[in-house]
């Protein structure tokens, strides 16, 4: 393993692909050859968010805001946000982001995780 590695995560394949027409995700994690971190990116679309969210079984991730504005829930509240906020999330708080005018982008960087991942999808999250 190199000492360093250099990605343009926007040469990432678009995982969301037609799955999810209002959300753009590219995972960087695998491509980055890191044994500790994770660095992702993602948009939403102006005026979305999923209804469902997520939390961690043991890994706390920091999300920041690169562009456009929008709202995170967490657990029961609903905070607005802006370009260049940083968001830190402990690993049990369920978590999700709606795009707001502009839409939403977001850098996610995680911390070590598991083999296999410790993501928990919560259904029915955020349905209003």
């Amino acid at each position: 393993m190199s000492a360093y590695t250099i990605k343009n995560l926007m040469e990432i394949d678009d995982s969301a692909g037609d799955n999810a027409p209002n959300v753009e995700a590219r995972f960087g994690r695998r491509h980055l050859d890191s044994q500790h971190l994770g660095v992702s990116y993602f948009r939403y679309a102006p005026g979305f968010h999923p209804s469902g969210g997520h939390s961690h079984r043991e890994q706390e991730e920091a999300y920041v805001v690169v562009g456009g504005s929008g709202r995170v829930k967490l657990d029961d509240e609903i905070v607005e946000v802006r370009t260049w906020d940083v968001i830190r999330v402990a690993p049990e708080v369920v978590r999700a982001f709606e795009g707001g005018p502009e839409g939403i982008e977001i850098v996610a960087i995680g911390s070590d995780r598991p083999e296999g991942g410790d993501g928990v999808r919560i259904q029915d999250f955020w349905t209003d």
